[in-house]
């Protein structure tokens, strides 16, 4: 828990390994105190317990120490969050999104990042309090999914 927010990051979907590492070193960053896999996210062990290499590389071990899960789908662990009184905000490019640097956040928080090129299903945005986007000004209309995950955690949890 960081400035009295408990917070929690869900990565559904996301291909590359390399970017959950990296995903796992922000995390550890801003205080996130747990990350929820979902889908075909690549984990940091596999189901033999054997150690996901690229992803430990790019964490430099912060995948030892943050608590992490993996769920098959995300629309129950959002139910399930929300039940526990969490906001939901996801970080999307979507017609309803508001900048991300204006979200009021609650004392309890999930973050749900998209994947990259597909972006979060319409289900999925549906099921959140809050689609927050970062404003693109050049011609690319996307951000690598770590980067724009340390871009909106740092923005929204606004750690000291």
């Amino acid at each position: 828990m960081k400035n009295g927010v408990e917070s929690i990051l869900i990565l559904p979907d996301i291909r590359s390994a390399i970017n959950v590492g990296a995903i796992f070193r922000t995390a550890d960053a801003v205080g996130i105190s747990k990350i929820y896999l979902t889908g075909w996210t690549p984990r940091p062990t596999d189901k033999f317990g054997r150690i996901q290499k690229d992803i430990a590389k790019s964490a430099l071990g912060a995948e030892t120490w943050i608590p992490w899960g993996y769920k098959e789908k995300v629309a129950p662990l959002i139910n399930s969050l929300k039940k526990d009184g969490y906001q939901i905000i996801a970080i999307e490019q979507d017609k309803k999104a508001i900048d991300y640097r204006k979200i009021k956040i609650a004392n309890k928080v999930a973050i749900i990042m998209g994947p990259e090129v597909l972006g979060l299903d319409k289900k999925v945005l549906d099921k959140c309090d809050v689609i927050a986007e970062i404003p693109m000004h050049g011609k690319k209309e996307s951000l690598n999914v770590s980067v724009a995950c340390g871009i909106a955690l740092f923005g929204i949890l606004r750690p000291n």
